[in-house]
């Protein structure tokens, strides 16, 4: 016997999803009404962490601080992806083991590439 999803029974999830978000909007309202609102000079003041704030926060930084964190990010969740591979190992069989060298090969090409264009040397 086949189930069959209708939209009909996707009303309660539909009905719960609009209770939240209503009671969401619901409570921001009464907050912002009548909560208090004093503007003192310590309420404008920036806080970071109980330090207080010395000079400018648009200091230039090297843009290679920015490549070297994408490329970790990149390489990174490329590395993500191993770990399901590894638990369904034996499952997956060949071809499981060819598509994996494909994965690892395109991703050894890439940080090839990365280490030729010196995206990692720091001057």
């Amino acid at each position: 016997m086949e189930v069959q999803s209708l939209p009909i029974n996707y009303l309660p999830i539909i009905f719960q999803m609009l209770v939240a978000l209503g009671f969401v909007v619901l409570v921001m309202l009464i907050t912002h009404k009548i909560g208090p609102k004093r503007a003192t000079k310590d309420k404008l003041t920036p806080f970071e962490s109980g330090i207080e704030v010395v000079g400018n926060a648009r200091t230039p930084i090297s843009i290679k601080y920015f490549l070297v964190a994408i490329l970790f990010v990149l390489f990174d969740v490329e590395v993500i992806f191993m770990y399901p591979w590894a638990v369904n190992f034996r499952d997956l069989g060949n071809q499981g083991m060819i598509d994996m060298f494909i994965f690892m090969g395109t991703l050894l090409a890439g940080f090839i590439y990365v280490i030729k264009k010196g995206a990692l040397d720091w001057d």
